[in-house]
């Protein structure tokens, strides 16, 4: 073949990938690192590199082999690679890294299943109740119960809820449903977490749908309120969740409560307690105490993005919303912002919510209170039906973030509002897996967005029900690192810096707010985005000190 001259083509080419680096979400940030950031990102990538082929590409699953256990390959799901992922160089370094804020995830399914049945087993007054008899096996995954708090109830039943002979919803004794499970106290653990959280096998039937994930998903919810939403665990949770978060890099988080759809029982009180004043009292008086702590000085602060339920009818809604426009009035720096939760697919779009939500903002502007809204939309699979349009009216209402944005890739124009109008999207790239948006990370449409320059912050929305097995933003931050080539340590950094850029730190008006979203800003954030950025260059510098040799080790 007669010699052929590309080399205007590879000019041509190389041109243009630059170009497009121009308009990814971590241009500004990439061309300003330092020496040392840019060492420790090339090193990042060589380590990435080489684990990918090392340790995420093994040998095909023998012919006919139906054992999951045996595929391996990069970017595999979740539930799959979890485990495995703990054991490389490129976990180490990102379970250092300083991660910013957490500015989506639900607090009562951030609480470990097993420490949350632990509390109930010591803690006197805790009793199980059910419909009908509980299958002891693991062959009906499916089951309703819940747990109640009951400290001044007599403790002396002879029923067994394992038992046909168990009367439909009779309150037994937590100690005594554990005692009489057949299998013991460790058996009824493994049950109860069973039931409580998505294991893995239901996390990879992505053939069942979403709707069918959801129903577990619900429950998971309604099961862990009866431990959560009582005093005397409620208090223990509070510092241990942030002294994880904290351990992993996480200085601020903004918490999603359903707080005005749960009863709030006070410790040794018979009744449920609809005082969401005291609810907030507890939480504020364990977050001053967690922060005045030696272990918690360095942690900035926490706040609640007061939830609604949104298939609830309206007077149930709007019943939350004058809940919460309370509790803003008592304790104005514990609530941060207002959204809805629950399925979009079955729940009612933001265009049925409308009147109301103009309600809850005419009620905030009479008092002088500042609610924004922080609204979930677009967590679908659609393409124009009324789930995947929750975006149109989550940008006309000025949510100051959307959460999820699955199907946002989907709608150039409302791309470009978004970046107009400065509204970061809460990404939660595991739990799309879990429940069933996307099989494996390698699907996710996050590139689509960070390559169009929208601001992301990543988040673990539900890590103790989705089956993270820790706290933290590890897991997340490993999965997006390991599966696009083009984010890098850069677009790590950027996704972490943004979470503190758009965290609602305090109260500001939509001017304010908007200004402090600025490079240049004074104030809170400023700071707070300073101390990051040392934080980070002092990671860099950990990292050239201790994996240089290794990643050299990969040329």
């Amino acid at each position: 073949m007669a010699q052929i001259n590309v080399e205007g083509h590879l000019l041509e080419r190389a041109a243009l990938l630059e170009q497009e680096k121009t308009r990814r979400h971590d241009y500004a940030f990439k061309t300003s690192m330092s020496p040392v950031a840019q060492t420790a990102a090339k090193i990042v990538r060589r380590i990435r590199a080489e684990e990918l082929q090392s340790f995420w590409t093994g040998p095909a699953a023998p012919e006919g082999s139906r054992d999951l256990k045996e595929v391996m390959f990069p970017g595999m799901s979740f539930a799959l690679s979890r485990d495995r992922m703990e054991q490389t160089s490129m976990w180490k370094i990102v379970a250092a890294m300083p991660k910013g804020c957490l500015l989506h995830a639900h607090m009562e399914a951030m609480i470990d299943i097993d420490w949350l049945l632990d509390q109930a087993l010591e803690i006197p007054g805790f009793f199980l109740a059910s419909p009908e008899p509980l299958c002891a096996d693991n062959s009906k995954y499916f089951q309703i119960f819940g747990f109640h708090y009951r400290p001044g109830r007599q403790t002396h039943c002879t029923a067994n809820i394992w038992q046909s002979s168990y009367l439909p919803n009779e309150m037994v004794p937590l100690a005594d449903v554990a005692r009489t499970h057949p299998g013991g106290l460790s058996a009824f653990k493994s049950w109860a977490a069973s039931r409580m959280s998505i294991h893995d096998e239901e996390a990879l039937q992505h053939h069942h749908g979403i709707a069918d994930i959801w129903k577990k998903f619900t429950f998971c919810f309604r099961a862990i309120g009866g431990l959560f939403y009582t005093e005397p665990i409620f208090r223990r949770c509070i510092p241990r969740l942030f002294q994880q978060l904290h351990d992993d890099g996480i200085k601020y988080v903004e918490l999603r409560m359903a707080l005005g759809h749960h009863p709030f029982y006070r410790e040794g009180s018979e009744t449920a307690d609809a005082d969401f004043l005291y609810f907030c009292r507890c939480f504020q008086e364990e977050l001053d105490r967690y922060k005045s702590s030696p272990q918690g000085t360095a942690f900035w602060d926490a706040r609640i993005i007061w939830t609604a339920i949104r298939s609830f009818p309206d007077q149930s809604i709007q019943n939350s919303m004058i809940n919460c426009i309370e509790c803003k009035e008592a304790y104005p720096s514990l609530i941060a912002g207002f959204d809805f939760v629950g399925q979009e697919d079955l729940g009612r779009p933001l265009i049925d919510l409308l009147p109301l939500c103009k309600w809850f903002r005419q009620q905030c502007s009479d008092r002088n209170l500042r609610i924004p809204f922080f609204l979930h939309a677009g967590e679908c699979l659609g393409d124009g039906d009324s789930t995947d349009s929750n975006l149109v009216d989550a940008i006309l209402l000025d949510s100051r973030r959307i959460g999820h944005a699955f199907s946002l890739y989907k709608h150039p124009l409302l791309i470009d509002l978004v970046k107009e109008k400065k509204i970061l999207v809460e990404m939660c790239p595991i739990s799309h897996e879990v429940l069933r948006l996307t099989s494996n990370i390698m699907m996710h449409p996050m590139p689509a967005l960070l390559s169009r320059g929208v601001a992301v912050s990543l988040s673990n929305d539900d890590p103790a029900v989705l089956g993270h097995g820790k706290n933290g933003l590890s897991h997340d931050f490993y999965q997006v690192l390991a599966a696009f080539e083009n984010v890098g340590l850069s677009g790590l950094a950027t996704m972490a810096e943004d979470s503190i850029r758009w965290a609602a730190f305090q109260d500001e008006t939509d001017l304010e707010w908007l200004e402090r979203i600025n490079e240049g800003s004074k104030g809170l954030k400023a700071s707070r985005i300073a101390e990051w950025r040392s934080d980070f260059e002092h990671w860099c510098r950990w990292i050239v000190e201790n994996f240089a040799v290794q990643s050299l080790d990969a040329d």
